[in-house]
């Protein structure tokens, strides 16, 4: 929130527990003063556990109470049996284990105090927190305590779970398959390695041979689990490959495996040499260890969020004149709700209230308030920003409109191209197929066994390992120098997408501009201290967001009582405060109140009037509050990529935006299914575009378009399905992002070339039927290191140069 004009607030305490400025002395506890009475309760409880050390730990570590609720039935419907079979994991006779979403956790201290869970909440047996993830594990006994319980305390001390329609609590985090298959391809290639060194340093004897042929045989034993269950995966994709007539850079490997395996056991069976064993375990284990890599990813994000993310798990039910806690799922049409500041419309209804106001902005894009009245259709997705409402369902909440929306087949994730390495490998594999047939068909006249042996020969030292490991290793490089710059991005297979893309689309509200909050400039508004307080005395009286606005930019301490205070919703407020009269709002509620306005300069901006004791003394004027760097950012960009903008929002950014943007690719007022239909449009015609947005409202966007970047102030908080979350303070450094991602690309072709070059060398060994067991040994881990070596090497300094990472 900006205000030009100069303000001096007085000297004001901050809250013991959360820091933020108190309002007045007037709550207190052991001289400490606090902001509002929910930080004193917190603070109460844990002085009672005896858990104060808690503010030694960090100064002023709680979370603000203001916003908080009453906690009294809020979470009655976790007492649903349904529902907690589905939460809660059995930890055996009487104990139960939940897994908890906790949003507040943010420093040591936090995780100090959960910690000691068991402390505040008789029945809770261990609390452990992950960090990452910010969440919490409770193992408790259900006979002493409960689930609803549990959440009711952790809400009470400011920690209130965030439990939504898309959590599956219960969930168990399964062992990766992946890395077992690493493991065992790990632990048989070193113990085949030993086994095969007599074969390769030994001396001449019978005795040596003997027991080069007994460790043989122990090689080719343990070279069963590597080729049955460690290279599992390259025989179904390959596999599957071949039947929908595609080649990708699986089949190769699955035909230098089974060339590996076929030919080492036919030596060792009968007797002519030692196979190549130790080779083939190798092989699997750098390609295992690769994919491992490249799919390496990040704990405490979620790519995959969607309308159920969004939404609670739990509505405020009308019935008989009591409000219970119901579930979303039992939710039905003709039942009434009430739903409160803050909260979401959780399915599309009819306003029974008289008035309410909703910001609609994650779910459209359109950053303004907009006012229903009594009969109106309110759709899901809305929050409450005035007053409570009562509303009647019409539609349950899997009917709802933003459900229909997000299960549309367009919503479906686009395709972004084929991988450099999987265009390159059929070209490949044809070649090495072709290569080894000559060879055969040249030496079948001259010696059938020597042919053989060349035709294998080739296709062994042929299997693209090193060409294999060029990509994930680079890419899975560029993917944790990303993350360390707060681009985190789904996988490490979208970095080369990310390389590709030549359009950049971006959505306005709450991506190029501040999510929260406008530029709030005085005209021709002066006003005393005193004044200033006051009128910040007035304006808390209004759940309106710009009140709140205005009331932010005065910076003043809110002082006086207020009398005849009036409000019309979408038009204004007055009220006298300590004998000064007060009237702000449009000018028409100004005019309507016998205050003469006077002929004001023509502006598209959001404007309030203020008058004071019946003379009109200026205006606040609203603009959007563009982030730091965003200018220069789209200046960079539109020097190498067409650039368009997918706003929901109104068009009165229009001039701002127009040097930076063409006026046929600037479009205002679009809905989810408008920014949907125009990606659609651009991928058809062969775009590869790249979407950044921020709300539910670019989810389809963002889902089909090449690469899908959601905007999040913190990386942890939700953000719509995508491919990468961007932190917002580093949005400015987009161009960089894509300058890295295509060098990176580069970095593989290089290693490619390199792991050929090698490829070349076997061949020419291979051809002539000259591939020694030794030679190979050597060839294939040789070039796979280097050019291990050479990807993240060469990645690592191109970080360096672009300054990225740590």
């Amino acid at each position: 929130m900006i205000m030009t004009v100069e303000t001096h607030a007085p000297h004001v305490l901050s809250c013991f527990h959360c820091g933020d400025l108190c309002p007045s002395a007037d709550i207190e506890s052991d001289g400490r003063f606090f902001c509002c009475s929910g930080c004193l309760t917190v603070y109460e409880i844990l002085r009672e556990q005896n858990l104060d050390t808690y503010y030694l730990l960090e100064e002023k570590p709680g979370t603000s109470r203001k916003e908080s609720r009453a906690a009294e039935g809020r979470f009655a419907y976790l007492d649903d049996e349904i529902l907690q079979k589905e939460f809660l994991q059995s930890m055996g006779v009487g104990r139960c284990q939940v897994v908890l979403r906790l949003p507040q956790i943010h420093c040591a201290s936090c995780v100090w105090l959960l910690e000691r869970f068991d402390q505040l909440e008789e029945g809770v047996l261990r609390a452990q927190v992950d960090l990452l993830r910010r969440e919490l594990t409770v193992d408790f006994a259900s006979e002493h305590t409960s689930l609803r319980r549990v959440v009711e305390r952790l809400a009470s001390i400011g920690y209130e779970p965030e439990i939504t329609l898309a959590d599956g609590v219960g969930k168990k985090r399964g062992f990766d398959p992946l890395v077992g298959r690493l493991a065992v391809a790990g632990f048989c290639f070193g113990n085949i390695m030993l086994f095969s060194l007599p074969s390769y340093f030994a001396v001449e004897g019978e005795l040596t041979a003997n027991w080069s042929a007994f460790f043989a045989w122990l090689g080719a034993f343990l070279a069963l689990p590597v080729v049955l269950y460690s290279a599992a995966d390259f025989w179904k994709s390959a596999w599957h490959s071949v039947r929908h007539g595609a080649v990708t850079i699986d089949v190769p490997i699955a035909l230098g495996i089974a060339a590996l395996f076929a030919r080492s056991s036919y030596e060792i069976i009968s007797g002519s040499g030692s196979g190549y064993m130790d080779s083939l375990a190798g092989l699997v284990f750098f390609l295992l260890l690769g994919r491992v890599f490249q799919r390496r990813t990040f704990a405490q994000l979620s790519f995959d969020r969607d309308y159920r993310s969004y939404f609670p798990l739990a509505a405020t039910l009308l019935e008989g004149g009591q409000e219970r806690s119901v579930t979303l799922r039992s939710l039905g049409a003709g039942q009434r709700i009430v739903v409160r500041y803050g909260e979401l419309v959780p399915a599309d209804s009819s306003l029974v209230s008289e008035r309410a106001i909703l910001d609609y902005s994650y779910a459209t894009g359109e950053s303004e308030p907009i006012e229903k009245k009594r009969g109106d259709m309110l759709e899901a997705g809305g929050r409450i920003v005035g007053a409570a409402a009562e509303l009647e369902v019409m539609r349950p909440v899997s009917q709802s409109y933003l459900t229909r929306l997000w299960n549309r087949s367009a919503f479906k994730e686009g395709e972004a191209g084929r991988a450099l390495i999987d265009v390159f490998s059929k070209y490949f594999t044809l070649g090495v197929i072709a290569v080894a047939v000559l060879a055969a068909l040249y030496w079948w006249p001259r010696d059938a066994a020597l042919a053989v042996h060349a035709f294998t020969s080739v296709l062994i030292v042929a299997c693209p390992c090193a060409l294999a490991l060029a990509t994930p290793f680079t890419t899975g490089t560029a993917l944790n120098v990303l993350a360390a710059s707060r681009l985190y991005l789904r996988s490490a297979d979208r970095v080369e997408h990310l390389a590709q893309i030549d359009g950049v689309v971006f959505d306005k509200t709450g991506t190029l501009t501040n999510a929260r909050g406008n530029e709030v400039h005085c005209e021709g508004l002066d006003m005393a201290p005193r004044e200033k307080a006051l009128l910040a005395e007035l304006l808390r009286n209004s759940a309106h967001p710009l009140s709140r606005e205005v009331d932010s930019a005065l910076a003043a301490t809110a002082t006086g009582v207020v009398v005849g205070y009036e409000e019309r919703v979408g038009r204004g407020l007055r009220g006298i405060v300590d004998g000064r009269s007060f009237v702000v709002g449009s000018g028409a509620w100004l005019k309507e109140n016998g205050i003469e306005v006077g002929r004001q300069m023509a502006t598209r901006r959001t404007v309030v009037h203020v008058a004071i004791d019946g003379a009109y003394r200026g205006r606040f004027v609203f603009t959007a509050s563009y982030r730091q760097g965003i200018e220069d950012m789209l200046r960079n960009l539109a020097q190498r990529f067409p650039l368009f903008l997918l706003s929901g929002d109104n068009d009165r950014e229009r001039e701002r935006l127009a040097s930076f943007f063409a006026n046929e690719h600037l479009h205002f007022a679009q809905s989810p299914q408008d920014k949907l239909n125009y990606i659609e449009q651009l991928e058809s015609a062969g775009w590869k575009t790249l979407m950044v947005g921020d709300g539910l409202n670019d989810a389809g966007a963002l889902k089909r378009s090449s690469v899908g970047l959601a905007v999040s102030q913190q990386a942890g908080a939700f953000a719509p399905a995508c491919d990468g979350i961007i932190d917002a303070d580093q949005l400015a450094q987009l161009p960089i992002f894509l300058r890295f991602a295509r060098w990176s690309r580069r970095v593989v072709i290089a290693g490619m070339a390199l792991s050929l070059l090698y490829n070349l060398v076997g061949l020419s060994f291979a051809v002539q039927g000259m591939l020694s067991p030794l030679l190979s040994a050597l060839l294939m881990p040789v070039s796979s290191l280097s050019v291990v070596v050479l990807t993240v090497g060469a990645t690592h300094v191109l970080a360096r140069y672009l300054d990225l990472g740590d």
